[in-house]
């Protein structure tokens, strides 16, 4: 009879134990942000606006390295440009998160920093690349630049971009100027 109780009791105890363990967590129920794959250049991301609102289809094609953006040279040691287009696939305005710090330049180091993270990375505008803000019209795209100020060492990192329900889109950024459009962004930052 002994070893029967002791058996209970120790049947309970372990149960009680499970049942602790699988009900301690806060986020009950919650599930985890799941990872997502890195894109390259070239391949767009299907995101939403400012607080949820609106389909933007964002599109990272072209990245330029450069010491000097016209007049402005870098407090680092250089530039990377990346070109995009944020495509509305709505019937009503869409504004992207491009102007609430949406975009960020992660190293691959793990360091991160915010675009326009410089006087001279934020007032970079591109003639050709730069259709004005982030506010994209139903039914069309816009072509925008975002500019990060890097040491070498950051180059080849991965482009960040968080859109208006928190969700983050990743794309694997080549440590050489690359794309559809590197000679004209080039010449349009000179």
């Amino acid at each position: 009879m002994r070893h029967i109780n002791r058996a209970t009791t120790l049947i309970t105890v372990c149960c009680l134990g499970l049942l602790t363990a699988c009900t301690e967590d806060d986020d009950r129920g919650e599930p985890g942000p799941t990872p997502r794959t890195a894109l390259r250049l070239g391949q767009n991301a299907d995101t939403v606006g400012v607080g949820g609102k609106g389909a933007l289809r964002i599109t990272p094609d072209t990245v330029v390295y450069v010491h000097k953006a016209g007049a402005d040279t870098p407090e680092h040691d250089l530039y990377a440009v990346v070109a995009f287009s944020a495509a509305n696939r709505t019937a009503t305005p869409v504004t992207a998160t491009t102007g609430k710090g949406g975009f960020r330049w992660k190293a691959p180091d793990g360091h991160t920093v915010k675009a326009g993270n410089s006087r001279g990375a934020a007032r970079i505008a591109p003639v050709g690349f730069h259709d004005g803000g982030p506010t994209v019209r139903p039914h069309t795209y816009g072509r925008n630049t975002v500019a990060f100020d890097l040491t070498d060492a950051e180059k080849g990192g991965t482009l960040v971009y968080v859109d208006g329900k928190g969700a983050a889109f990743y794309w694997k950024i080549p440590a050489a100027s690359s794309g559809d459009t590197v000679a004209a962004l080039k010449s349009a930052l000179t």
